[in-house]
């Protein structure tokens, strides 16, 4: 992996050296020393809360405990705290007192109906009875995508702020979002948050997060990327409707089967065959058929679904009408009928360029030259993307897979032997805490 922007040299130097000129004057007053002390003693709290947090996860919209929990503990560092925002969202704001930028700072806090295998002593035993077409079902219950590392992280960056508040000017918001891995056709977390107006009184400037994982990256590592970071996300619907019949006398029906079987390789040669990948990346999935009931009984329907990942507007926009096309057209030439509904996910979660420049010596303070490292466009989506549409933003990655585990050994996002570094919390409280203080004093 190559450390960061060593493409475009000049460039960059030219950007970073005229920024650094003008930083010394307005930083000199302010002690990062004291930041990182901090931080080091907040840390066995962040580890107490990360592991309160992983023993009991919620999904998404459910995150009542986890609310209360933030709560609690922002009132008591002496945060003005709202509640109820979107939901189950909080967020907490730190007034200096001083006039200046308001930066914000976000982490999600749902978890997923995944069944832990981590063999963990806080391991989740958490699980939740849910209503579904077939009637009542039982879930377990996992952070197998580390949101409980990201709260802890930032409930860790709260109490850094609120200790060297008397060297702020402006504000901090910390936004604590449910609901990043969605309810399936209801809108997501961040993009209520936005509708309720949590970028409001008072506006914000600019605004940060981090998400564990993702790629295997070592523990202690900052990984980002400017511009376009991660993928739109879209999803279809596609049911085939033909014409049912005994299977020994197919020629008297229409077989969805078959067509779905052609559906499915003709939108393959959307990506391979009509869009131009030296643009971007883009991916075409079919996570899901049903149809059929008997091995001996042709269906008069069958029923699929998969997801769309693009980084270009225009090829999302190319890539849809591609889907539709290719699934009417294959269907009507067998004298069947498709039908196809979309729905739209996550927009590119973009990384304001002037802002990652301007921002990338702080997080090179924090973990030095040779651990931030830039790192190609990943097609995982993120609700984080609603922020950036609004406010300058920047996301960025932290390592948390141990230094001794092989990449092939390490256990991803949504596993359920998903086991993050906690050695990586103080990098990420640390990160958090540096990027608002930095925003605040060079703004």
């Amino acid at each position: 992996m190559r450390n960061i922007f060593d493409r475009g040299l000049l460039i960059f130097c030219v950007g970073v050296c005229t920024f650094s000129a003008e930083v010394p004057a307005q930083q000199a007053s302010f002690d990062h020393a004291k930041l990182d002390a901090s931080a080091a003693q907040t840390l066995p709290d962040v580890v107490k809360w990360r592991r309160d947090l992983h023993a009991h996860p919620e999904l998404a919209f459910q995150e009542q405990r986890t609310s209360d929990f933030v709560a609690r503990e922002l009132r008591g560092m002496g945060y003005e705290v709202q509640r109820g925002i979107a939901g189950t969202g909080v967020v907490g704001i730190l007034n200096s007192g001083r006039p200046g930028p308001v930066v914000a700072l976000r982490a999600d806090m749902d978890g997923l109906p995944v069944l832990e295998q981590t063999g963990l002593s806080f391991a989740s035993k958490q699980r939740i009875k849910q209503q579904a077409k077939n009637g009542q079902i039982d879930l377990p219950l996992m952070h197998a995508c580390g949101h409980d590392m990201h709260v802890a992280m930032l409930l860790g960056a709260a109490r850094v702020l609120a200790e060297v508040r008397g060297q702020l000017s402006g504000s901090v918001k910390l936004v604590f979002q449910p609901a990043e891995e969605g309810v399936a056709n209801e809108p997501n977390g961040a993009e209520r948050m936005v509708k309720a107006g949590v970028l409001e009184n008072p506006k914000v400037d600019a605004m940060f997060g981090l998400h564990v994982g993702i790629t295997p990256q070592a523990t202690g590592t900052i990984s980002l990327k400017s511009r376009g970071l991660m993928a739109s996300s879209d999803t279809f619907d596609i049911l085939v409707k033909g014409r049912q019949t005994h299977g020994a006398l197919p020629w008297n029906g229409v077989d969805p089967i078959v067509i779905a079987a052609q559906i499915v390789s003709g939108l393959q040669t959307i990506v391979s065959r009509q869009t131009n990948l030296s643009l971007a990346p883009a991916v075409i999935t079919v996570g899901t058929i049903q149809g059929g009931q008997r091995a001996n009984i042709i269906p008069s329907e069958v029923h699929m679904s998969g997801t769309i990942r693009s980084f270009e507007p225009n090829m999302r926009k190319q890539i849809l009408t591609q889907v539709q096309r290719t699934a009417e057209h294959l269907a009507s030439a067998s004298g069947a009928i498709a039908e196809i509904q979309f729905d739209a996910g996550y927009p590119v979660t973009w990384n304001d360029p002037a802002l990652t420049e301007k921002m990338l010596p702080s997080l090179r303070r924090v973990v030095g030259s040779a651990l931030l490292t830039d790192i190609p466009v990943t097609t995982t989506s993120e609700d984080f993307s609603y922020f950036g549409q609004q406010v300058p933003s920047l996301l960025f990655f932290l390592g948390v897979k141990p230094p001794a585990t092989a990449d092939a050994d390490w256990a991803p996002n949504h596993s359920p032997q998903f086991n993050p570094d906690e050695d990586a919390l103080l990098t990420g409280v640390r990160a958090l805490a540096s990027l608002a203080v930095d925003f605040l004093t060079r703004n």
